[in-house]
């Protein structure tokens, strides 16, 4: 199959993301208007009265609704890398259960040895991606379903072909009435049926939809009708062989066979779900939700193949732990259909919203989409209520455990961030301190990196209040991720100017995709001042046209024929102005072709001067100046709060990677500033 990188990428975050394009939710409002003018930033209109229009008001009224959509989000997003733990968890432990089968005196202590190291190399072998044996998992699982498929029909023939009956809904019925409250628990174990395909649908984003359609409905689900079917035709003459049917029913020819494909798909299965878990991982922390981890693109061809190590190994020791802890797969396939189904739960109602905001469903199709949808999730949800004290409480620990992380981390860049936003500083300070800054300004550049797309960070005045001098040319590097899949690279960099042109101030921020990688420094660092240098060359084209701060360039535009002259022989060039609430169209007012050629003239002699003082200036040197800013609770603040900000998010703050490192910044050219506030 081909594989691409769909915007409609997995995860309960990528869902979350086409919300936030469509209603102000985010709860880190550092969004821009020019931010809706990417290509990859689809957002559609309503009419002012429609339900949708009248949602997405509802949705956005009060901060608690969006703090309760955030953590549904978050509850979805845990229960899927509870997914990554128990899905490689029960699926090698399954395959390697029919070793066991075959040699019925084996200890159970073996299998689950033998589980383990499975699972060791799998985990450890995740740094080198799966983009050099990848080719193999398309055969591998074809392979598998056409054997339990083929198997299956083998069943029906040879045991009882009076199975299929079961799929007259008349038996469903007559189950129910007969089991009773038995029948409606079982619902827990049938789960499984659900959850063992639920491992497709893990890393989908790769796929395109006419595959993933055809696949599903000419292979998977056949197959996999026919293979339980036939062991309900090998259990009718067997009913002692309940407990491991599976391998049971295999004819003894070839049970070898089945059982090396029945393992690789396993470990296909298990990688498919670590892949997912550190996708969504990696939109959560794009998004502000996870604290910051090494994330390493293992496959330069495909976007979404990424590897976090630091989440590799915590998963690998969780997987054994709950591998060696319950050491058989009814405990652990209780566990696993608990998580599913509430992801399962957690998607319904996203998807709900999404067909409201961005597909504009009638509210009617939506309504019945979510009936149905509910009715079948809830009742399984219900059934595996029974289930929660034989191991199904284990996803709720994991996830519970993941959503303090989550939660307490978004909470900290919240408050960071309203910091930032509430302490900026004002241009009247900077306009007031001189073209000097009252400080002495030494060679070289000075990028300052804020959270802050807008104003002056509150780190800058910390900094040259506490230090006599500052770079001859200061850069404000603003690093943002918007809710989109990827920002192409051509669109990447804003650039503009802050107060006159002999303060030699500017602005760059750098946006990114939730899939998108930030590059290592030397690549970044280029880039950045490619566009600073572009940015100059337009601005002094520009020259006379607005002098005024409350405008600035942006570095990326598109073409457009503009005649200063009013002649046709003019340059050909579309420069737009931006402010911080909007976008105007430059405004430029002719002076007369003697008066052009004078200003144009002086523009090219200042534009090169301007770029020989910035190439100087890198010359001389470039250091990256970081805020370190660490938050504490008030004293008189509650328990619960001081518990989180004092010891939960500082421990995180702690053990998690510096911006440093992210940025990949030199130690030699790093420069700390940091500060305290309390909240």
């Amino acid at each position: 199959m081909e594989e691409l990188n769909l915007p409609f990428s997995g995860g309960t975050f990528a869902l979350y993301s086409l919300l936030c394009r469509q209603a102000k939710i985010n709860t880190i409002p550092n969004q821009h208007r020019t931010d809706e003018e990417l290509t990859t930033y689809s957002r559609s209109t309503f009419h002012e009265h429609s339900f949708a229009a009248k949602t997405k008001r509802w949705l956005e009224a009060y901060p608690y609704r969006k703090n309760a959509l955030l953590i549904l989000v978050v509850v979805g997003t845990c229960m899927v890398i509870g997914d990554g733990i128990l899905t490689p968890a029960i699926s090698v432990l399954s395959a390697s259960g029919g070793i066991k089968v075959d040699h019925p005196k084996m200890s159970n202590d073996v299998v689950v040895v033998v589980a383990v190291i499975i699972l060791v190399g799998l985990f450890s072998l995740q740094h080198y991606g799966t983009d050099r044996v990848g080719w193999l998992f398309a055969p591998i699982v074809l392979l598998w379903f056409l054997l339990v498929g083929g198997i299956g029909i083998y069943n029906i023939w040879k045991y009882d072909s009076s199975v299929l009956r079961a799929f007259s809904p008349v038996y469903i019925y007559r189950y129910f009435k007969r089991g009773k409250r038995d029948g409606w628990t079982s619902l827990g174990g049938i789960m499984l049926s659900i959850t063992g395909t639920e491992a497709l649908f893990a890393d989908l984003a790769h796929f395109p939809v006419s595959a993933i359609q055809l696949a599903f409905t000419v292979i998977v689900f056949p197959c996999l009708l026919l293979a339980y079917s036939g062991q309900a035709a090998y259990l009718m003459q067997n009913t002692d062989h309940v407990a491991d049917a599976f391998y049971r029913s295999i004819p003894e020819s070839i049970y070898w066979p089945v059982f090396v494909i029945a393992t690789l798909a396993a470990i296909v299965a298990s990688q498919a779900t670590i892949s997912a878990t550190f996708s969504i991982i990696k939109q959560a922390l794009a998004l502000g939700c996870f604290p910051r981890v090494k994330v390493v693109h293992t496959s330069k061809k495909f976007l979404g193949q990424i590897y976090i190590p630091d989440i590799n190994w915590i998963l690998m020791v969780l997987c054994i732990a709950v591998t060696a802890g319950f050491k058989n797969q009814s405990q652990i396939g209780n566990a696993y259909g608990t998580a599913v189904v509430i992801v399962m739960l957690v998607t319904t109602l996203l998807m709900t919203l999404i067909m409201l905001l961005v597909w504009h469903c009638h509210w009617v199709v939506v309504l019945i989409f979510t009936v149905l949808s509910l009715v079948v999730e809830c009742t399984y949800f219900s059934a595996v209520l029974f289930k929660l004290d034989q191991g199904g409480w284990v996803p709720l620990v994991i996830a519970a455990a993941f959503l303090v992380i989550m939660y307490v981390w978004h909470y900290g860049t919240v408050k960071r961030y309203e910091f930032e936003m509430h302490s900026k500083v004002s241009m009247a300070w900077i306009l007031g301190l001189g073209p000097s800054l009252g400080l002495v300004r030494v060679p070289g550049i000075g990028l300052v990196y804020t959270e802050l797309a807008s104003g002056v960070p509150h780190i800058f005045s910390h900094f040259i209040t506490n230090l006599p001098a500052i770079h001859s040319v200061v850069v404000f590097v603003c690093v943002k991720y918007l809710p989109v899949y990827t920002v192409p690279e051509d669109e990447r960099f804003l650039v503009k100017r802050i107060g006159p042109k002999n303060y030699h101030m500017f602005r760059c921020v750098a946006r990114y995709g939730y899939k998108d990688l930030h590059k290592k420094d030397d690549d970044f660092e280029k880039k950045l001042f490619d566009n600073l240098f572009m940015f100059v060359r337009l601005d002094s084209m520009m020259d006379g046209c607005s002098d005024s701060d409350e405008y600035s360039l942006y570095g990326q535009q598109t073409q457009h024929s503009r005649d200063y002259n009013g002649n046709s022989s003019t340059a050909n060039i579309e420069l737009s102005y931006s402010s911080m609430d909007s976008i105007a169209p430059a405004k430029c007012h002719p002076q007369g072709n003697s008066t052009i050629t004078s200003s144009g003239h002086e523009s090219s002699q200042t534009e090169v001067d301007e770029l020989e003082f910035l190439n100087s200036c890198r010359d001389a040197g470039v250091v990256h100046i970081l805020g370190n800013t660490v938050i504490r609770a008030r004293r008189e603040s509650r328990f619960y709060k001081k518990l989180a900000i004092d010891y939960i998010y500082a421990f995180l703050r702690k053990i998690c990677r510096e911006n440093s490192v992210i940025f990949n910044v030199p130690h030699e050219s790093l420069l700390n500033v940091g500060q305290i506030f309390y909240v």
